[in-house]
C-alpha cells in the first residue's frame, strides 16, 4: 500500500510553564487545512524554540507515523492523541522507522524530500504529552520518527501520495540509526555504513565519528572509590595570597600518578557542617610521592580562609581521585601554557610533564598576575622552563609594576615582562605559532578574551582547550534566560534523606523524595546543570561521582562509565558527593 500524507501541522514557538521555568518551545503543533508550502528550513507558519537542537535544513520537517499513534495509545491507555501530538509536521501512514533509511528521498506533492536523520531525543516532546518518560521509550521501543531535508521546495497537503523516489545508499534503517547512537551494543559495520552514508546530517556524523575513534568518553585513570584520609606533609606560601598543600597516604601507600591538568577534591572537616567540599588543580609533577594542591585565599571563601588560617603539617584532609579531561591531547606540535592568577596551577603540573619528558616541543609560557609579589610560582615555572630547548616565557603584569625587570632572584636573564593586560596587537606581536595547542585557565572573562584573541590570530578553535573553576557553564536547551541566582537550598519544608554534596557550586543538601531525580533537585537549587533528554538516553548529564551511589528510576537505556553518574533519572542510595 502506497504512504500517505495524513496531515500537515504547524506551530510558532510559544513559551510555556514548567517546572517553574519557562520554556520556549514550538513543539506544540496543530493541524492545517489546504496546501503549505514546504520551503529550505520550514513549513509556512511553522517555526522551532531552539535551533540548536531543532530546525534547520537539516531538520526542516520531522515526521511521525500514525501506527505509532496507535501503539502509544495503546501503551498510556489514551485515546486523546491528535495529529500534530508528537510535535511532528507531517503525519504520515506508513514510513515505518524500520523501513526508511537515511538518504532515502519522496516526492509529497510538489515537493521533495531527504531523510537526514532520526528523531532528537528531547525533553519537550514528552512535556507536550504529559508524559516524562517518552523520549527514552521512543529510542527503546525503536519508534523515534525522522527529519526530513527539502530537496525541491513546493506545495503540500493532507492527502498527498508519498512517492519514494530514491534508495539510501547503505540500507541503514532510521531505528538502527537511532539505536546506534543511543543503545548499548554498537555495531562496527553499521558505524561504518553509517558514516559512508553522504545524507546523514552534520550532527549526528560528528557523533558517530566520535564514536569510531573512541572520543565519546573520558577514560577514568586508576584511582579509588569515594573519599580517603590524606595527610598535609608541607605547607608552603606561594605568596600572601597563595598556599600550597603537599599530601600524601595516611596508610603511606604509593598515590596514582594523576594527568598533567587534572583536580583533586578535598572534604575539610573543621570547615563548617557538614563539612565543606571544594575542588582544587594539581600543581605537582605528574608521578611525585605526594600531591600538591594550590589554594587562593578568597576573601568570601569559605574553605580558603579556613586552610589559609588554620591548616597544619599533620593535619588530615579527605581527598576523591584526581579526575578531570584538561589534560594535555596527544602530538608533537607547539603548546602554549596560558593562565592568570591562580589558574597558573593545572598548567604548572603540564609545564612539570614537559621538563620530565624532556621535549622538543616549543613551549610557550604566558602568564597573568597583578604584580611580582602576586605572581605564584614564578620562580619555579622560569627554573623548568630554562631547562627546555625551545621554551618562551612571557608574563603580564596588569598593576603598576614599571619597576619589576626580566631578572631572576639569581641575576639570571628571567622572562620578558610586559604591563597591562594581553591584548591582540600584544600577541600577535609575540609570534605565536598558528598551529599550536593552547590551554588556557583562569578567571572566565580572561578565557574568554583569550580564546577570541587566539582564534583571530590563527589557532584552530579544537586546539584551545580551557579549564574553568567552579561550575561548568549550564546547558538547559529550551529554557528561557533569567537572572543568574547563587546556588542554594530549595524551597519548601527541608529533606531528611541523604547528604547532596554539589561540589563544584559548595552546597549541601539533603535529599527529599519530592525530587523526581538528582537533576530536579540541582534545578530546584539553582545549581548550574547540562542535560537534554531527562530520561536516561543522552547522557548529556553525565556527571563524575565522586562519592556514593545511585538508583535509577527509568534505568538508563545504557549505563555511564564507572565513576560516573546520569543525574537526570538518578535518586541517592546513601550521600552523594558529586563534581557539579
Amino acid at each position: 500500500m502506497m504512504a500517505k500524507l495524513l496531515s500537515v501541522n504547524v506551530g510558532m514557538p510559544k513559551d510555556v510553564s514548567w517546572q517553574g521555568r519557562t520554556v520556549h518551545t514550538g513543539v506544540w503543533k496543530h493541524a492545517v487545512t489546504g496546501p503549505r508550502m514546504a520551503r529550505r528550513l520550514n513549513i509556512d507558519g511553522d517555526g522551532q524554540g531552539d535551533l540548536q537542537g531543532h530546525g534547520g535544513e537539516q531538520r526542516a520537517v520531522l515526521v511521525y507515523q500514525i501506527q505509532s499513534y496507535a501503539y502509544w495509545q495503546d501503551y498510556f491507555g489514551r485515546s486523546d492523541f491528535q495529529y500534530g501530538q508528537f510535535g511532528e509536521n507531517f503525519t504520515v501512514d506508513g514510513l515505518p522507522d524500520d523501513d526508511v533509511c537515511i538518504g532515502d528521498r519522496y516526492r509529497i506533492g510538489e515537493a521533495e524530500f531527504e531523510v537526514t536523520q532520526p528523531r532528537v531525543t528531547c525533553y519537550r516532546v514528552g512535556m507536550r504529552l504529559g508524559e516524562p518518560e517518552l523520549p527514552a521509550l521512543l529510542v527503546s521501543h525503536h519508534r523515534p520518527g525522522f527529519y526530513l531535508r527539502v530537496i525541491t521546495e513546493g506545495e503540500v497537503q493532507a492527502g498527498d501520495a508519498i512517492v519514494k523516489t530514491r534508495t539510501g545508499p547503505g540500507a541503514l534503517s532510521v531505528a538502527d540509526t537511532d539505536a546506534l547512537l543511543y543503545l548499548p551494543g554498537q555495531d562496527p559495520d553499521k558505524l561504518r555504513r553509517a558514516l559512508a552514508i553522504p545524507a546523514l546530517s552534520p550532527g549526528w556524523r560528528r557523533s558517530f565519528q566520535d564514536m569510531a575513534t573512541g572520543r565519546t568518553a573520558t577514560p577514568r585513570p586508576e584511582g579509588w572509590n569515594g573519599f580517603r584520609p590524606m595527610r598535609v606533609t608541607r605547607i608552603v606560601h606561594e605568596t600572601p595570597s597563595v598556599l600550597s598543600v603537599h599530601l600524601e597516604a595516611c596508610d603511606g601507600g604509593v598515590l596514582p600518578v594523576a594527568e598533567a591538568g587534572q583536580y583533586l577534591t578535598l572534604r575539610v572537616g573543621g570547615a563548617g557542617d557538614p563539612a565543606p567540599v571544594r575542588s582544587y588543580s594539581l600543581s605537582s609533577p605528574p608521578g611525585a610521592p605526594a600531591y600538591r594542591v594550590s589554594v587562593k585565599r578568597e576573601e568570601f571563601g569559605l574553605v580558603s580562609r579556613y586552610l589559609h588560617a588554620n591548616l597544619r603539617t599533620g593535619a588530615v584532609l579527605e581527598a576523591a581521585a584526581p579526575r578531570g579531561d584538561f589534560v594535555l591531547a596527544p602530538g608533537g606540535g607547539p603548546v602554549l601554557l596560558v593562565s592568570a592568577g591562580i589558574g597558573a596551577t593545572p598548567v604548572m603540573a603540564m609545564l612539570h610533564r614537559f621538563a620530565a619528558e624532556p621535549t622538543a616541543r616549543p613551549v610557550w609560557w604566558i602568564h597573568t598576575a597583578r604584580t611580582p609579589a602576586e605572581h605564584p610560582f614564578a620562580h619555579e615555572a622560569h627554573t623548568l622552563l630554562t631547562s627546555l630547548p625551545h621554551a618562551h616565557e612571557h608574563v603580564f603584569y596588569t598593576a603598576d609594576s614599571h619597576n619589576a625587570t626580566g631578572r631572576t632572584e639569581s641575576g639570571d636573564v628571567g622572562p620578558v615582562i610586559h604591563h597591562g593586560r594581553p591584548t591582540l596587537d600584544g600577541l600577535a606581536a609575540l609570534g605565536l605559532p598558528a598551529d599550536a595547542t593552547a590551554y588556557l585557565c583562569g578567571p572566565a572573562s580572561f578565557m574568554t578574551a583569550m580564546r577570541d584573541m587566539l582564534d583571530t590570530i590563527g589557532l584552530a578553535d579544537d586546539h584551545i582547550h580551557t579549564e574553568l573553576f567552579g561550575a561548568l557553564a549550564a546547558i538547559t536547551p529550551g529554557i528561557s534566560p533569567r537572572p543568574a541566582v547563587p546556588p542554594h537550598q530549595p524551597p519548601g519544608e527541608p529533606g531528611a534523606g541523604p547528604l547532596i554534596t554539589f561540589a563544584r557550586s559548595g552546597l549541601s543538601v539533603r535529599w527529599s523524595p519530592r525530587h523526581r531525580s538528582v537533576l530536579d533537585l540541582a534545578d530546584a537549587c539553582d545549581v548550574p546543570t547540562r542535560w537534554s533528554c531527562r530520561t536516561g538516553v543522552c547522557h548529556t548529564c553525565t556527571t563524575p561521582l565522586l562519592a556514593g551511589d545511585v538508583d535509577y528510576s527509568p534505568d538508563p537505556l545504557e549505563p555511564p562509565t564507572a565513576g560516573d553518574v546520569l543525574i537526570c533519572c538518578a535518586r541517592p542510595r546513601d550521600d552523594l558527593v558529586l563534581d557539579l
